[in-house]
């Protein structure tokens, strides 16, 4: 945690019950949902997350008693008489390619977001992955007047909600996405140029995920002539692992991560170098999802043991 009060971060998003089968490994009745990974990893930077999405009659209530002991605001969190958003997956030998089962929206389908007066006014906002309907009804909620806002998103609503999601990226200050995505959206398969197109649809950074391979970060800062130079380009290498049980929500993680480290340490000044840190930083608790089903290493450890991995990561990544 940061030495001074944080920030409030409010994640907005998705909450699920997960099935996953990997080439080694079964798990069922997981937790699962991009805001309850977002949530969960801001909780080891910020005093104050609050979490917003919904959930069926069906949802394991150890799953909301754990989120609640690392201190997370649930009253955010809808409880509906339907059954719970479920997905059911399973990742082929190498883990970096996935195949959905089953998808049950159930009580995603019918959904509108709704803030509680009481935490509408959070400085740090987090569109997790959500259609982008739900984004900017969570948008229009939000009353804090110099807040700043995060999104990431997904193939799916590039492919069916193009236009409101383009509406999405105006209101943004940093725009989360991985680099398919990138390519698809930006119409480029040049990284660099498609992190430039994407500035240009309104957010002042983007980051593009790589997967295994860390992340890239651009601002619209600098010399356009120049692009990308250093004070508009952060490469951020990711933290290498010897096996890994389980990549599901690894992004959300390092959304919530790189968040939750925003709200602790930028005093409301959200620069370049803050997000250079907190790129980082979201890489090192993503790190951690990893090496285990679902959320169940991330419970297992505290701030101490990602402070501890991110100074092994610095050493590394030195020179």
């Amino acid at each position: 945690m940061s030495d001074s009060a944080s920030l409030s971060v409010l994640v907005g998003g998705t909450i699920a019950i997960d099935h996953v089968k990997t080439p080694t490994a079964e798990g069922a009745d997981l937790l699962g949902g991009s805001a309850a990974y977002a949530a969960l990893s801001s909780s080891f930077f910020c005093e104050d997350v609050r979490l917003v999405g919904i959930i069926g009659r069906d949802f394991p209530a150890h799953h909301l008693q754990m989120l609640e002991n690392r201190g997370i605001c649930l009253n955010g969190v809808e409880q509906s008489e339907g059954e719970s958003f479920t997905w059911s997956g399973e990742y082929l030998e190498n883990l970096n390619e996935r195949v959905t089962h089953r998808v049950g929206l159930n009580v995603l389908e019918s959904w509108e977001v709704k803030i509680p007066a009481e935490i509408a006014d959070s400085q740090v906002v987090v569109l997790a992955n959500m259609s982008p309907d739900n984004q900017l009804q969570m948008l229009a909620q939000c009353t804090h007047p110099r807040r700043f806002v995060v999104a990431d998103t997904m193939d799916l609503w590039i492919s069916i909600a193009n236009e409101r999601l383009h509406e999405v990226l105006k209101q943004l200050d940093l725009f989360v996405i991985n680099e398919s995505e990138a390519r698809d959206f930006a119409g480029t398969a040049n990284l660099i140029e498609a992190g430039r197109l994407l500035l240009g649809k309104g957010p002042r950074f983007v980051v593009i995920k790589l997967g295994e391979f860390g992340a890239m970060l651009f601002s619209s800062e600098g010399d356009e002539t120049e692009f990308p130079c250093p004070k508009s380009f952060f490469r951020c290498a990711a933290f290498p692992l010897r096996g890994i049980a389980d990549p599901t929500g690894a992004g959300d993680s390092f959304l919530g991560g790189l968040a939750g480290y925003l709200a602790a340490h930028s005093k409301g000044e959200f620069t370049f170098e803050n997000l250079r840190q907190a790129v980082t930083q979201g890489s090192v608790v993503a790190s951690f999802t990893c090496e285990a089903f679902s959320t169940r290493r991330l419970e297992e450890i505290d701030s101490s043991k990602v402070e501890a991995r991110l100074q092994r990561f610095r050493e590394m990544t030195a020179w």
